[in-house]
């Protein structure tokens, strides 16, 4: 299936629903098909809201707000995907006393469709994270982590395809090299794989094999080094397919998403939303009869 030319401008593409309130949304009445994506990345064990007092971040966050927010979009638009970009532990009591039980659960019931892997989610070890997957009623999608000597054998996806008003959409998700970052007895035998090559191997199979009519990367590669580290920019730049990149692990917080040209010449997107689940991720794609990208819209509340 041939798309039209995906995203023409900057203007085209997101919404970041700040977690004290909910603006009203307004979109083209126009278009065929409307997926709503929702993400969140780094929330880092943060269950309840900051304090009224905290000097950054006062009375902000919370996933009881996040759970109003997420039914509120999905009444609007039920074809809808939640989505969460890795570092789910570490950062509070409630991971130090539950170890991850409690965040995995609670994300069960926000219906979380998916979620990718990151560094700090080893914290307690692979036999921790292992230990915690009963509680997690959603997939873990790893496409370059090799967890095949390891208890984590099976345990995660490749890619996912979910379908959405006929509208078929594939999903990999990529990790941070671990080396140097995490200490080796907590990840064990995990075996990291290029990301680069990673990611064209699976946009083939999504795209050439699969025919998905909109490819999303799951990434806690980082949005962006000094160095010459993959970075989720670079990942971008250098492949092919990929329509949206939702990321993690800098915590950086785009106030709307980066637009970057892909080596065939299209425009992929690049989001995140910063940290400790301040802020609910939203892009929306609309699509017309046969499943060609024309357009996003776009909405800011803070």
């Amino acid at each position: 299936m041939k798309r039209r030319n995906f995203i023409q401008q900057t203007t085209a593409a997101t919404a970041f629903l700040g977690l004290g309130g909910l603006s009203a949304l307004s979109f083209e009445p126009n278009y065929k098909k409307h997926i709503t994506i929702l993400h969140t990345n780094d929330v880092h064990s943060h269950i309840e809201p900051f304090g009224i007092d905290d000097a950054k971040y006062p009375n902000m966050g919370g996933v009881a707000r996040r759970a109003t927010l997420v039914e509120q979009i999905r009444k609007e638009n039920p074809n809808t995907l939640l989505l969460d970009a890795g570092d789910i532990f570490q950062g509070t009591p409630y991971f130090n006393f539950y170890g991850g039980e409690l965040e995995f659960k609670l994300m069960s019931k926000l219906k979380y469709d998916a979620a990718t892997i990151g560094n700090h989610d080893f914290d307690n070890g692979i036999d921790g994270l292992y230990a915690q997957l009963p509680h997690a009623n959603f997939d873990f999608i790893s496409s370059n982590y090799d967890f095949s000597n390891t208890i984590m054998d099976g345990k995660t996806k490749p890619y996912n395809i979910f379908m959405k008003d006929g509208v078929k959409i594939g999903i990999f998700g990529l990790g941070i090299e671990l080396e140097g970052l995490v200490s080796k007895k907590n990840y064990k035998e995990t075996k990291y794989l290029d990301p680069i090559e990673t990611a064209q191997e699976m946009t083939r199979i999504l795209k050439k094999e699969n025919n998905c009519d909109l490819i999303i990367c799951l990434s806690h590669l980082g949005y962006e080094y000094d160095s010459e580290k993959i970075s989720d920019l670079k990942l971008a730049r250098a492949t092919q397919d990929i329509d949206l990149i939702i990321g993690g692990h800098t915590h950086t917080f785009l106030e709307k998403p980066s637009i970057e040209t892909n080596k065939a010449g299209k425009k992929v997107l690049v989001n995140q939303v910063g940290c400790y689940g301040l802020y609910l991720g939203r892009i929306d794609f609309y699509l017309d009869h046969k499943n060609n990208i024309e357009t996003g819209g776009a909405s800011i509340s803070v």
